[in-house]
């Protein structure tokens, strides 16, 4: 059940989605999921106001949560289906988890902010999203007693290309990435056979940076 998500609220939304389609997403399903999930109860009370603004935002432990246009444009590129087990390395606030189980697939997460994912664990459900699982743990070493899956979604800079990621995809399955130090580009690697994969590059981004070891 979700609780103080008003018409001004989903009027703001709509908005927001005109915003983002404006910039070029085109991907109905995760447009429709954009226009659903309610940000303004993902956001720190200080930043309610400017929840339904394409911009990111402070959200504790030195992190944000991502500008509605990049959490769009990563979900555009994984392409998901309904069903589909994606991992989703950087849990943050849950906005893109939410944003990921609106659009039915089954979600595993892994966040390695303490502080951030604590308050994810109890936060998520109250507002109707569960992970299939959210853990505490370090991203660059995803999720291998899970996998394999058939999307990984890395939602935080990363200096270089975790290789561990790779080896948990399914033979067909994307990893979207942004691969950089200060700047970073949006990568995707699509999985073409058990040892092959495929690389495309699309634009720069700038994120906080993915951290190793857990705090």
């Amino acid at each position: 059940m979700i609780i103080n998500d008003s018409n001004r609220h989903k009027g703001l939304r709509n908005q927001l989605v005109s915003t983002i389609r404006n910039k070029g997403i085109k991907d109905k399903a995760v447009l429709d999921a954009i226009s659903k999930v309610p940000r303004h109860l993902f956001m720190d009370s200080g930043f309610v106001d400017f929840a339904y603004q394409d911009k990111p935002f402070p959200i504790g432990a030195d992190q944000t949560i991502s500008q509605p246009y990049t959490v769009a444009f990563q979900t555009e590129l994984l392409e998901v289906q309904p069903g589909q087990k994606i991992l989703e390395i950087g849990t943050g606030s849950g906005y893109q988890t939410a944003v990921l189980i609106e659009l039915k697939a089954e979600v595993y997460s892994i966040e390695r902010q303490k502080e951030l994912y604590t308050k994810a664990k109890k936060f998520l459900p109250k507002v109707g999203y569960v992970p299939k699982k959210l853990e505490f743990g370090d991203g660059y070493l995803g999720m291998p007693e899970y996998a394999p899956f058939d999307s990984i979604i890395v939602t935080a800079g990363a200096p270089y290309l975790p290789k561990a990621l790779l080896g948990q995809l399914n033979i067909g399955g994307k990893l979207v990435i942004p691969i950089g130090d200060n700047v970073q580009v949006m990568t995707v690697f699509t999985r073409t056979s058990e040892k092959k994969f495929e690389k495309l590059e699309y634009g720069d981004f700038r994120f906080v940076p993915l951290l190793k070891e857990k705090n």
